[in-house]
């Protein structure tokens, strides 16, 4: 059944992803024309190359059969397989949402853990307040403040470009990464206090501290395990904020990835690679909320159970 839904939810936003590039302004026979006479014929082998002559309902088939073989079309700006474009920007995208995410993981975690740990102390009421900060601290705002600081004040790490091979893009990526991720650990940092604090009130908790556990098994076996559902549940829709965020932030420190593709492609009107960018996005969002669903039981099977904690 969720198979079938995430196949649904797919095929509504491949229709609507398509089509919404008739309520865009701008004609791609303009772009693809720039610098040249728009003469009846320059125009008419330009549309017939790129489909744009056959209606609508046909245009669409041909490119989704054509998605389903990994097939986007052809780029308007690049003159090359989508693809292909996509293919070259992916490997930073990637590493600066897997980064991100990791970032995201470790230090929401720990914040979040910490906040409930001491709980009513001077500890929490930092935490709080400084999650409650970086939450408000857009995207754009905390790459300047890390260039600044980290690039042009220490020195430590670069500001600008990806860098070559392994090793040296991860080094680039750790500061466009921690920009990405700020506001987000918030984020996992106050739904990680918040479900742990509900947790510590459960009576499975006093029983398990009863019984002589350690008080490190109560919080690792009993309460942050108990806790799991929600975090995982808010991480997954953050997925899709990490991958819509990231065309600022690799704006901001000029790397060649999805985000500032597709920014330069809906500045351009290049409507196959904005199509194809778009489309990744909203799988990939649905792929994990999918994932997240069927793991839910899993982590918790009082879910499964359809039992509330107790």
């Amino acid at each position: 059944m969720k198979l079938f839904g995430f196949v649904f939810t797919v095929f509504i936003s491949s229709v609507i992803v398509f089509f919404s590039r008739w309520l865009v302004p701008g004609d791609p026979i303009n772009f693809l024309l720039r610098g040249r006479s728009p003469n009846p014929e320059a125009i008419a082998e330009v549309t017939a190359i790129y489909g744009l002559d056959k209606p609508p309902l046909e245009q669409y088939w041909h490119w989704i059969t054509g998605v389903l073989q990994g097939d986007f079309g052809r780029s308007l700006q690049y003159r090359q397989d989508v693809t292909d474009v996509i293919l070259d920007r992916l490997p930073v995208t990637l590493g600066l949402v897997v980064m991100a995410g990791l970032m995201i993981a470790v230090l929401g975690l720990a914040a979040g853990i910490a906040a409930a740990l001491f709980r009513g102390s001077w500890i929490d009421r930092g935490i709080i307040a400084g999650m409650s900060a970086l939450a408000a601290i857009p995207s754009f705002v905390g790459a300047i403040v890390l260039i600044a600081i980290f690039s042009i004040q220490l020195g430590m790490f670069p500001s600008f470009g990806s860098g070559e091979g392994f090793g040296d893009m991860i080094y680039h990526l750790v500061l466009p990464s921690l920009a990405l991720a700020l506001s987000f650990i918030a984020v996992v940092g106050r739904v990680t206090r918040s479900a742990m604090m509900e947790e510590f009130s459960r009576e499975h908790v006093e029983v398990a501290r009863s019984r002589g556990i350690t008080e490190v098994a109560v919080v690792f076996r009993h309460v942050l395990r108990n806790s799991l559902g929600p975090i995982m549940t808010v991480s997954g829709l953050l997925v899709a904020g990490l991958l819509v965020s990231s065309a600022i932030v690799e704006q901001a420190f000029g790397l060649a990835g999805l985000g500032s593709l597709l920014v330069s492609s809906v500045d351009r009107l290049d409507f196959p690679v904005v199509q194809a960018i778009v489309l990744i996005v909203v799988t990939a969002f649905v792929a994990i909320n999918t994932l997240v669903d069927l793991l839910g039981p899993v982590v918790d099977p009082r879910l499964k159970a359809g039992k509330g904690a107790r």
